[in-house]
Formats: structure tokens, C-alpha cells, sequence
């Protein structure tokens, strides 16, 4: 008979990772009420265009290795926290299913999946009056129980945990020269419209690429991808591409002055920051059966606050405008950050272990 609550973390991809090991962390505090565990997914790679293979086992190890406990049965936890929905729910039995998205931006993906999904009801845990508003549009708070707790994997932005100057130095970057940050999405992306000019940034300031890891993998986004940098990377020795095995990106939107992105979920993470970023407007794309792949249009995205631009603007000009932002542009940037993001006090992860906690 267990004496202590059984919670299992699921990472489906490994990526996932930042997402959930703030709440994992507020688990062991209380180490005579829980026992924590993680589970982890395929996290396939394409090779040679065809194969896939899973690097379930290497991620395993990996986690082994950090002192974490890992298990391949799931059908005896009281709880169990996902970083998306979960395929084939049914398989972990009778639990408190928690949705913890791993990347809250303005893609349609948590919507559709959570809607084919109707006959299980998730614990969603969410940022703020905006994801709110749409898990209301959708009707998803009809069929899922919905909390508004802020973000964990953004605590460290609030709590202390990152210095902006250990982190400079670690990455070697030249203290005289502003950091910009490229982080495109894998689908839409903006890589290949504005990937020369990203480049050439490199001659005038510390730039640091760091690609969504689908952009390495194969699996979602040709291997183009991630070879454009890579093939070039010679050329142009001041630019910093961050390795794949380096998942989380959040140290280095902390360091960075300002972000270059489309429609990727760093975006509305960047701004959590109060800093103006630069969005790369792209023409729309859908899903196979119609489906806008993002919910709301790039170009009107953060309009007020961040600066957009078309592949053919002037990005030097546009990244002036972010360092610089007018005093009406940082009004708009607080207002669309108390919009978004509910809490900015670091302690996010401690509310959903709260709610967590109640529900048991």
C-alpha cells in the first residue's frame, strides 16, 4: 500500500524539460508526502529523410544521471503533469491528468488537441486573462477544469536564479556590444526569408541564434533548417548558434536586449521580460484541414508593442526601435505583459503545486 502520493512528470519531448522542473522542484520540499518520478516519450529523430529513432533511452540516462527517478509503468500515480496533452491518455488509469504547456504562444496546436480530447478532462493551468479568453472561445473550460497561475518555467526571470552578467561571460560575449536573440519557429519560420540578415548582425553585435529543437530533429521541419546557420557559421565568427543538446532558451532571452522571432511561443515569453522584441511578419499558413496554424495573425500580434517587420524592411532600423523604444511603446509593452501574464512575482510554480495540492 503506498503511504505517499505518487506524481509522475511526462516529458513527451525532452525539451519540455524547463517547463516542468520548476514545479517538480517545489515537490521536494515535502519529501515524506510525495514520491516524484519521470516518464519520458519517444522524442524521435528523422534521419537520411525516412528513419526514425527514438532517443527515449539516451534521455533516460540523462535524467538518471541528475538524480532523477525514472519509470516505464503509468498506471499507478495520483498525478500526472504534461507539458501538452497527452497521447493516449487512457493508458495512465485513473489520475489527475495536468495540462502545463510547455510553450503558451498564439498557435492553434493546444486548442485542436485539446479538443480531440473531449472525453478527458484536464487539469489546464494557464498564464493569464488572454489564454483565459480563448480556452473560453473554444469552449475547452466547458470540458477541462482551468487555473490561472502564471507560468513556472518564467520564475526564473522574477526570482533571482539568472545574472545577466555570469551569463555574458559564460557565453563570451563582447560586454561593449548589445545581444540580440534569434529565435525563430520551426512552422511558420522566418529562417529562410531573413536568415542572411541575421548574419551580417553579427559584425555589429553579440548574436545569438537559438532554433526551435524540431529545427534539429528531423522529424516536423526539414534538416534545412538548422545546415543554413551551420554552413555559414564560419563566416562569420562573432555569431553564436546554441548547440540542440542546449534546450532551454530562457538565459538567453534574459541576456539578450532584444528578440527576433515570428510566431514562435518565445515571443509572448520575451515580453514577459518588458523588453521590446522584433516580429517578423509572415504570410498565413494552415493546418491540412483548414485551421489557421496560428490564432491570432503575426502582423497584429503585440502590435502596439513590439516592433514588426516584412522580410524586405530595414532590420537594423528595427532593432534601433527596439532598443530605443518610445515612452508610448513601453506603456503598450507593461499593458500587453498585465494582459498575458497574470503573475511576474517568480512564484508561479508554487501556485500550481497549491492547485495541484487542493485538487488531491
Amino acid at each position: 500500500m503506498k503511504t505517499k502520493k505518487w506524481i509522475l512528470f511526462y516529458l513527451q519531448q525532452e525539451y519540455y524539460l524547463p517547463s516542468l522542473m520548476p514545479v517538480y522542484e517545489e515537490f521536494p520540499k515535502e519529501p515524506n508526502k510525495y514520491e516524484l518520478f519521470f516518464g519520458v516519450g519517444k522524442n524521435q529523430i528523422r534521419y537520411f529523410k525516412i528513419i526514425l529513432i527514438s532517443q527515449r533511452k539516451k534521455i533516460e540516462k540523462k535524467l538518471i544521471k541528475d538524480g532523477l527517478k525514472v519509470i516505464r509503468k503509468f498506471n499507478n500515480f495520483d498525478v500526472v503533469i504534461a507539458g501538452s496533452q497527452l497521447s493516449n491518455p487512457k493508458r495512465f488509469g485513473n489520475t489527475l491528468l495536468v495540462n502545463l504547456d510547455h510553450g503558451p504562444g498564439i498557435k492553434t496546436l493546444r486548442y485542436r488537441h485539446l479538443l480531440k480530447q473531449k472525453d478527458t478532462k484536464y487539469l489546464c493551468l494557464i498564464e493569464g486573462k488572454y489564454r483565459l479568453e480563448k480556452f473560453h472561445k473554444y469552449g475547452l473550460d466547458k470540458i477541462h477544469d482551468v487555473e490561472i497561475t502564471g507560468l513556472p518555467k518564467l520564475d526564473v526571470f522574477f526570482d533571482g536564479s539568472l545574472n545577466k552578467q555570469v551569463l555574458s561571460k559564460k557565453y563570451n560575449l563582447d560586454p561593449k556590444k548589445k545581444t540580440i536573440l534569434y529565435a525563430p519557429s520551426y512552422k511558420p519560420t522566418s529562417i529562410f526569408s531573413i536568415g542572411k540578415k541575421i548574419l551580417e548582425l553579427s559584425e555589429k553585435f553579440n548574436v545569438i541564434i537559438k532554433l526551435h529543437p524540431f529545427s534539429w530533429n528531423g522529424k516536423y521541419a526539414p534538416h534545412d533548417q538548422h545546415l543554413f546557420f551551420e554552413q555559414r557559421q564560419k563566416q562569420f565568427p562573432n555569431l553564436k548558434l546554441i548547440e540542440p543538446k542546449e534546450h532551454n532558451i530562457l538565459p538567453f532571452m534574459y541576456i539578450a536586449d532584444t528578440m527576433i522571432s515570428d510566431g514562435s511561443s518565445t515571443i509572448n515569453e520575451f515580453l514577459a521580460l518588458n523588453r521590446c522584441g522584433i516580429i517578423i511578419d509572415l504570410p498565413e499558413e494552415t493546418h491540412r484541414d483548414g485551421v489557421p496554424l496560428l490564432e491570432n495573425k503575426s502582423a497584429d500580434w503585440l502590435k502596439n508593442s513590439f516592433i514588426h517587420i516584412s522580410e524586405k524592411d530595414d532590420l537594423q532600423k528595427a532593432i534601433e526601435q527596439a532598443l530605443n523604444p518610445t515612452s508610448e511603446r513601453i506603456g503598450n509593452l507593461r499593458r500587453d505583459r498585465d494582459y498575458i501574464f497574470s503573475f511576474s512575482d517568480g512564484k508561479s510554480a508554487n501556485r500550481v503545486k497549491k492547485v495541484i495540492e487542493d485538487r488531491l
